[in-house]
């Protein structure tokens, strides 16, 4: 099983084996144990993060494992929780088997269910080693400690160290780095945040809890009772009891065989006094509970014992970690403007310990089960209960996420009020602002009036779909002059903002739903409604008199009006992100109506959809929760003979809407949409507006929760564990498909029942399944399909695939992680760069890439391509682990920006680029492994002189477009002579001995002036080789921008508007010849697509950080792209490679073989016929299936002929030929003496055999010809040439 919320990307690292096997059976020393904890690190970066809180006496580093989702962020809502080891250095057990824990979770997280939630709603913190001085000087069997390495290297007891609530004796910072470290540095700092700890030790077997001292300082026998008494003993039991040898009580360790303890556990003093003991300090002076393990009678047992004592400890380990989530837990909020407030005292009555709450304002309270008074405590403000409301909570006995919040009630919304359009932007942006953690404000689009059609997400993880969370959305105000949706919309985020982390319903529905609100699709015609009127059409309409819930395609009838810019949107909308349920919100009725909303012949009556009767149990699930609704009779007073059973209505039956939304939302996307009647007044007095909530309000959340209802799950791939998009998932009896989201996810609504679910995509073979749908509730059902291994044709795909070494795995791997689910942004949220944007003038330029030089020599070098007109240098720099070394086997990318210099975005947006991958390096793992395997090349400005003569905030100026002697750059690119009428550009020249040179795998040029990424070709060609490849590279751009894959550009500018996916081809946007972008592909071999960054060509500098932050993903998403598609090497049956030899893709495009003989081509995922073809050896090829990684394979010519070698067969031929000629001499002689009156017939025939043998020569040197000549079309050639190859 494959977690709803747990990742994909995480769960298919699973297939690439550890760099080293855990083998239980020895002690890493510091050497080897900070290189297992680096491996594993960068390994799972997406949920693991190493980092040292300070060092050791000696200098060793204190290492600490951070474990759990997005681990370079801090979360709110998700407890903190740490394992601490190898506090005496002798007591090594801990060492280790803290060790084996951080590669278990890794290792099992996406695997295991129980594992993954617990990484995914825990941030775990284990430090395997407090004391490594103290280990090195241990020794291996030595189980009484007799060494000396309990201590630290100046001889210091870490345990008895740290500051002691009896007794006042100050520390001693200089000989206890450690100890400081732990509460100056790293961890004791955040103990205000940690809530759950175990510090595991060695010499017996028991887990013991606080006090671990008394005042008196009794050696042994004095219980000394914490305030949490009972608390501490059930988490020391949770550990004893999983434990088979602790929860005897009986250690019968050889030093003490009488010792005994009570169900396994022990209250530290009453066995022996600790003053100066950590797990006191943790409880007295910070929100961490903390007991100690003692795991092994012997302190260093011999190595062979270690895989039994991790037998022993794993569940005890696993299951403790799992109790920092029982309790209670929540926020603490200003009542006012709702904002976080920290070191809030948290208290709760008979127990005199408290706790403050974090910088989130968020608590976490370890209790038993029972009922509490809890009270929050800030200066200044009147102490009251967390929720403004009586102060009993009811902590319940389950210890899951969602159950222990506080039974409250949910504060309601305050704002009832009618909102126009600037209160209701500032509305949202308020929210957004206040809420950042659950809020992402974003707008679709323009109203034909140009006013923002605005969407405020609330979930979790606002920004980005998560794999296996459902999309779920509401529209209203879709009508401008029903207005009810729209403040009802407003009114629900604002109960949900509010609620979130302290309602058990709100809580769960936001952490685990992505719901979009659309509080207005109609903005215009909202604008000139009024209020009260209830009859008017006025305001119903957009600014162009469209109805816009008349104007989608429809499928029975041909919709003539104009698609609108909403409705344009729209659609864009609802094609850009997988939803799975809504509803459309309007006025002037009171029911649910749900498909069809028309019929074939135009006549109303009931018109089922395949899905009737889950339409019915959806549109129930709202109805029955507004008490005026279900009665069925909504408006007695304006349509008395009007009514609904059960408040609901199939549309058609009602009345005929063709054009409507819900109907398009059904038919073409995987969304199943109900429209929603809120009241029979449409434009209601403000005063009314509570009623309307209070009527509505259980409704409303009722029907987010059947998104959670009928199946989900994950489509993968058998053999590698990814995704599949695009899969289908159809159900016996019902003739409606849904498909898979990118990741491979998906969601089935179906009512209750037992279903045949079929899987199948393109490609693999389908499987089906037979499922059970329970009530109320969603059934996960994941399918695993195995490929077909056939093409078209039915033939067997061909092609081993080489061994790769286990670093390639990993790397390939991460190039998974990163292309599917939130990889990429995870990676994007974790590396920010801090920078304030300018545009740097030409004459800038020379310090700034020199600066890159000299900041980072290491992975950088420069190179001065050559000059413009005006003698500006065109700058390119090289990022790459070993700059200086020719590394054939690494793709290499280009970027390029300013050839036109009135657009100079795009060289801001390299620059910065440049800089985030350089600081980066080192630092960030994923970022240092992609610079250390690729060569990027990022060219900022082709164009200087361009970039000197234009304007900022001029939009649309061509001053500044061409260089300095008037020629657009990008219609000078000729690779043939007798295309060019003119000499070259000096920049044209550079840049294409840079294209020709360089080999390079993928370009990407940035240019301005509209939003849309484009692909070859620019001159206007009626079909376009491997196009498939060239459209699917610009949509990897366009989908990982924010706003360029919904397709409306929004340019007024240049008339263009609503591109599909925000992908074309060039001509289409506007073809010439000449380009940058031909050229590459036609003498470069390799794909360029541009990007238009924006509209305005030269926007305000204050603009340039919001365009980084839409382009920084996708500039990524290149560098992930760069290492897919199909590489490998070519060489012969020797081993030795061959330089230039031709791949043919798919029968069309062709590229050569580099130093090395390596090649690399960029393909769709899908399958494909690669060909090697090379001179005097036989052609090869290879059928392979490209998806989220890529395809490495190699090709070993031969160059025998029947059998033989190709050299003795040349030689055995060319004998053979010479005795023929000199037998055919001979023969001539002696014919010529006895004939010489045939000498003329006879010169004759020889005359024509030699035009004969001319032609078969010429024919076979063609064969090799014609394979080259649609790659390079030289129309230079000579006439004589021409004729020959007319001739051939």
């Amino acid at each position: 099983l494959i977690l709803d919320r747990g990742k994909i990307l995480l769960h298919r690292t699973r297939s690439v084996e550890p760099s080293t096997e855990e083998t239980y059976n020895k002690y890493y020393n510091y050497v080897e144990l900070t290189e297992r904890l680096h491996s594993l690190a960068q390994k799972y970066p997406l949920i693991a993060n190493l980092s040292s809180i300070g060092q050791s006496v000696e200098g060793r580093e204190l290492w600490v494992m951070r474990i759990t989702e997005d681990p370079n962020r801090d979360t709110p809502g998700k407890p903190k929780f740490k394992y601490v080891g190898n506090m005496h250095g002798d007591e090594t057990v801990s060492r280790q088997v803290l060790v084996y824990l951080v590669e278990y979770l890794l290792s099992k997280y996406g695997d295991d269910l129980r594992i993954t939630e617990l990484v995914n709603t825990t941030d775990i913190y284990i430090m395997p080693s407090m004391n490594p001085d103290g280990f090195e000087k241990s020794k291996e069997g030595d189980c009484n400690g007799d060494s000396g390495g309990r201590n630290n290297a100046k001889n210091k007891d870490l345990n008895r160290n740290f500051p002691d609530q009896f007794d006042g004796a100050p520390v001693d910072p200089e000989n206890i780095p450690e100890v400081m470290a732990m509460i100056a540095a790293k961890i004791c700092r955040c103990l205000s945040r940690f809530v759950l700890s175990g510090n595991l030790h060695g010499g017996t077997v028991v887990a013991s809890y606080p006090f671990d001292d008394s005042a008196s300082h009794q050696r042994q026998g004095l219980y000394s009772q914490s305030e949490d008494d009972s608390l501490f003993r059930y988490l020391a039991l949770v550990y004893a009891q999983n434990h088979s040898v602790m929860k005897t009580g009986q250690p019968y360790c050889p030093e003490a065989l009488s010792e005994s303890f009570k169900d396994g556990i022990t209250n530290g003093a009453q066995w022996y006094d600790v003053p100066g003991g950590m797990q006191d300090y943790n409880y007295l002076y910070g929100n961490c509970m903390e007991i100690t393990m003692e795991l092994s009678c012997c302190k260093y047992p011999p190595a062979t014992e270690l895989h039994k004592e991790w037998d022993l400890n794993r569940e005890s380990l696993i299951a403790y970690m799992e109790k920092v989530h029982i309790g209670v837990r929540g926020y603490v909020k200003e009542a006012v403007d709702g904002a976080a407030l920290s070191n809030v005292s948290i208290m709760v009555a008979g127990i005199h310990h408290n706790l403050t709450t974090g910088k989130y304002g968020d608590y976490y309270r370890l209790l038993l089960p029972g009922t509490y008074n809890i009270t929050a405590v800030a200066p200044g403000s009147i102490p009251v209960n967390i929720t403004s409301v009586p102060s009993t909570m009811v902590v319940p006995s389950s210890g899951k996420k969602n159950t222990t919040a506080p039974v409250n009630q949910p504060i309601q919304p305050q704002e009832f009020r009618h909102h126009n359009y600037a209160d209701m932007e500032l509305f949202l942006r308020k929210y957004n602002s206040e809420f950042p953690s659950i809020t992402h404000l974003y707008s679709i689009g323009h109203s034909v009036e140009g006013r923002q059609l605005y969407v405020m997400v609330i979930s979790d993880n606002a920004s980005v779909h998560e794999h296996g969370e459902p999309e779920f959305k509401y529209v209203a105000n879709m009508h401008g002059n029903e207005v009810v949706g729209r403040e009802l919309m407003l009114n629900l985020i604002e109960y949900l903002c509010h609620n979130y982390g302290t309602d058990p319903e709100v809580t769960e529905l936001v952490s685990n739903t992505r719901i979009h609100i659309m509080p207005s699709m109609n903005p215009d015609g909202y604008e000139v409604a009024e209020e009260g009127h209830n009859s008017t059409y006025k305001g119903r309409n957009n600014s162009n008199n469209f109805d816009l819930n008349r104007n989608f395609p429809d499928q029975f009838t041909t919709i003539t009006d104009p698609r609108q810019p909403e409705t344009i949107a729209v659609m864009n909308w609802l094609k850009s992100i997988p939803f799975v349920l809504s509803a459309n919100l309007h006025g002037g009725s009171l029911v649910v109506n749900y498909p069809f909303d028309d019929d074939r012949d135009g006549l109303i009556h009931y018109s089922p959809s395949p899905d009737d009767e889950v339409f019915k149990h959806l549109a129930r699930a709202y109805s029955q929760e507004n008490s005026l609704m279900h009665k069925g009779h909504p408006c007695e007073d304006l349509f008395p003979d009007e009514y609904f059973e059960d408040g609901i209505t199939n549309g058609a039956q009602w009345y005929i809407v063709p054009g409507g939304m819900q109907d398009w939302n059904y038919l073409n996307t995987n969304c199943f949409e109900v429209t929603i009647e809120l009241g029979c007044y449409k434009y209601p007095m403000a005063k009314e507006l509570p009623k309307y909530w209070e009527e509505n309000r259980r409704a409303l959340l009722k029907f987010i929760h059947q998104v959670h209802t009928g199946i989900k799950g994950t489509i993968s791939d058998n053999g590698d564990g990814t995704g599949i998009p695009n899969a289908t998932i159809s159900v016996e009896g019902i003739d409606h498909n849904i498909t898979t989201a990118h990741t491979g996810d998906y969601w089935r609504l179906l009512v209750p029942g037992t279903y045949s679910i079929t899987a199948s995509a393109h490609g693999y073979k389908p499987v089906t399944i037979y499922a059970t749908v329970p009530k109320d509730r969603v059934e996960v059902v994941d399918f695993r399909l195995t490929r077909l291994h056939s093409d078209s044709n039915g033939q067997p795909l061909s092609g081993p695939q080489p061994t790769q070494n286990p670093s390639e795995r990993e790397f390939q791997s991460l190039i998974k992680e990163l292309s599917l689910g939130q990889g990429l942004e995870q990676l994007v949220r974790s590396t920010a760069t801090e920078n304030t944007f300018r545009y740097r003038p030409s004459r800038e330029l020379p310090s700034v890439m020199t600066g890159f030089k000299n900041n980072f020599p290491e992975i950088t070098t420069l190179h001065s391509l050559g000059h413009s007109a005006e003698f500006r240098t065109i700058w390119a720099l090289e990022i790459s682990d070993k700059p200086k070394d020719p590394e054939p086997s690494e793709p290499k990318i280009r970027f390029v920006a300013g050839i036109h210099g009135n657009a100079p975005v795009g060289t801001e947006l390299l620059l910065e680029f440049a800089a985030f991958l350089c600081i980066n390096y080192g630092k960030n793992p994923v970022i240092t492994r992609l610079i250390n395997e690729t060569r990027i090349f990022i060219v900022p400005s082709v164009n200087p002189d361009g970039r000197e003569q234009a304007i900022e905030k001029q939009c649309t100026s061509t001053q500044g477009l061409t260089n300095a002697n008037g020629k657009d750059l990008d219609t000078d690119f000729f690779g043939n002579a007798s295309q060019r009428v003119v000499e070259p550009q000096p920049e044209t020249r550079a840049m294409m001995n840079f294209i020709r040179d360089k080999a390079f795998t993928l370009s990407v040029a940035l240019d301005g002036g509209s939003l849309v990424a484009t692909y070859p070709y620019d001159k206007p060609v009626q079909t376009v080789e491997n196009e498939g490849t060239l459209k699917y590279l610009a949509s990897v751009y366009a989908n990982n921008h924010p706003k360029m894959h919904l397709g409306d550009t929004g340019c007024s500018n240049n008339g263009q508007s609503n591109i599909p996916d925000g992908v074309m081809r060039a001509a289409e946007r506007q073809s010439h010849m000449g380009s940058m972008k031909d050229f590459s592909m036609d003498f470069g071999h390799c794909p360029e697509i541009t990007v238009y960054t924006g509209c305005c060509l030269f926007p305000p500098a204050e603009q340039l950080s919001t365009l980084w932050m839409e382009n920084k993903k996708a500039l990524l998403s290149m560098l992930v792209e760069v290492h897919k598609g199909v590489r490998g090497v070519v060489r012969d049956k020797s081993g030795k490679p061959i330089v230039g030899a031709i791949i043919v893709l798919n029968g069309g495009v062709r590229l050569f073989t580099s130093e090395g003989g390596y090649f690399h081509a960029l393909l769709a995922p899908g399958n494909h016929n690669i060909e090697a073809v090379a001179d005097g050896y036989q052609q090869q090829r290879q059928k392979v299936h490209t998806s989220a990684n890529s395809i490495i394979i190699e090709f070993d010519m031969d160059n025998s002929i029947f059998g033989l070698p190709r050299e003795f067969v040349v030689a055995s031929a060319a004998a053979s030929m010479t005795a023929l000629v000199v037998t055919a001499c001979i023969i001539w002689c002696v014919c010529a003496a006895k004939s010489n009156h045939q000498k003329d017939g006879f010169h004759r025939l020889r005359q024509h055999r030699d035009d004969y043998d001319d032609e078969i020569r010429l024919t076979s040197m063609g064969s090799k010809k014609s394979l080259l000549a649609h790659e390079f079309q030289d129309e230079s050639e000579s006439e004589e040439e021409t004729l020959y190859a007319n001739k051939i």
